[in-house]
This record gives C-alpha cells, sequence and structure tokens, in this order.
C-alpha cells in the first residue's frame, strides 16, 4: 500500500523531542478467580483489543522466564491479568481464540508460544503491528518507534525489567502495563481509521518518572 501520512523511520533524538504521555484511562489489576469474572464481560464483545504480556525479567543468557502478566486494553480500560497467580482459565483462552476479536500487539510471536506453553489453544485474530505497519511505508519495529512515528508521542520503557511476579504490582508498573496495550489499540484503530473495517486474520505518571498531569484510576476487586 502506498501510504506517505508516516515517516519510515525515527531516530533517537527524534523520539526525545515528543512529549511524554501515558495511558489516563481505567485500570483494573486481576489476581484472583473474582475479579477475573467480575472484569472480563466489559471485554467481551470488543471488535478490537490492544494486547501485550510482561515477563519477570532474567538476566542469563539464553533464558526466558514464563510470561506473568497478560494484557488487554481498550480506549479507556486496561485491564492486567496476573497469569503467574491465576493461570488461563477457559474464558480467558477463549477470547484469544476468537477469530472476530482483533488482538494488536508487537512482536507477539514469542508471547503466544509461551503462553500456549502453560495452556494449549489455538491463537486467532492477532495482529502483529510490527508487519502491519510496512504496508503504510513504516520500517521502523519496537512499540517505542511505532507510538511517535504512528501517535506522535513518546512512552516510558522505564519499568520494562522490573519484577512482574512481586508481591505487589507498583502503581508504576501498573501503568506503565496498561500504556503498552492502549498504545497497540491506539496504533491500530489510527491506521485502519480510513479504511473499511478490516477482517481479523485467521490463525495467526509521575510513577513512572516525572510524569504530570491527570492520573488515572486503577480499580482494585476485592
Amino acid at each position: 500500500m502506498e501510504n506517505n501520512l508516516y515517516s519510515p523511520n525515527i531516530t533517537a533524538e527524534e523520539i526525545a523531542a515528543h512529549e511524554l504521555s501515558w495511558f489516563k484511562g481505567e485500570i483494573v489489576l486481576v489476581d484472583d478467580l473474582k475479579a477475573f469474572r467480575s472484569v472480563l464481560p466489559r471485554l467481551q464483545g470488543k471488535d478490537l483489543l490492544g494486547f501485550d504480556t510482561e515477563t519477570r525479567p532474567t538476566f542469563r543468557k539464553g533464558k526466558r522466564n514464563k510470561v506473568s502478566l497478560i494484557q488487554l486494553a481498550t480506549d479507556d480500560l486496561a485491564v492486567l491479568f496476573r497469569i503467574n497467580r491465576i493461570g488461563l482459565p477457559e474464558e480467558l483462552i477463549d477470547l484469544l481464540s476468537e477469530a472476530s476479536v482483533i488482538k494488536a500487539g508487537v512482536a507477539i510471536h514469542d508471547d503466544i508460544r509461551f503462553l500456549k506453553g502453560v495452556k494449549k489453544f489455538s491463537p486467532e485474530g492477532f495482529i502483529d503491528l510490527q508487519a502491519f505497519v510496512k504496508d503504510y511505508g513504516i520500517e521502523s519495529s519496537g512499540l517505542k518507534k511505532l507510538t511517535a512515528i504512528v501517535l506522535g508521542f513518546r512512552i516510558s520503557k522505564r519499568q520494562q525489567v522490573t519484577d512482574w511476579e512481586a508481591e505487589q504490582l507498583s502503581e508504576a508498573q501498573q501503568i506503565y502495563a496498561a500504556t503498552d496495550a492502549w498504545v497497540c489499540h491506539q496504533i491500530y484503530r489510527k491506521l485502519t481509521d480510513s479504511r473499511l473495517t478490516p477482517k481479523p486474520p485467521r490463525g495467526a505518571l509521575s510513577p513512572l518518572g516525572g510524569f504530570r498531569g491527570k492520573m488515572i484510576r486503577i480499580t482494585y476487586i476485592n
């Protein structure tokens, strides 16, 4: 597809010149099945979700830990599923297997492979934005670059290598995780705004370091 709306590449200096932003909607942290059953209906029926995962970092070469967190986001809601606590409930598997629901993320192949290691399922409706943006003339990859190119703001990655299996996730971690899934939602939606509704593919914060502005609402379900 010929498209001149977006720069093909962006430098670190150009990213740094963009205003810092983050998710300012509602964040729901799910760490037990009661909370899971309470919030899941708010995601069901959506035709587009931003998707991301977080994994406890390892500093040993060639080793990767299991996925600790799955994030799914809409325009104004981000749900953080602590799968190290709740596993992969069947209802969540059903959502990840639903072809009519687009799940847009970045570099999702390893995420899906590790999730399938937790529980076997057939992922449907996933779109890897790193491949998808090529149709728009964008050559850069990585969520930070794609956010700057498509959405015109900068996101923080400071929390990326924190402990995602900590007893309590900090507010900064939650905002970071919510932001990553939310910008995937926003990137896909902006790129496709001028198109007819696409068919999903088959198969395949001062807390973050000096943020200023409107704070999000984090919901804890007891």
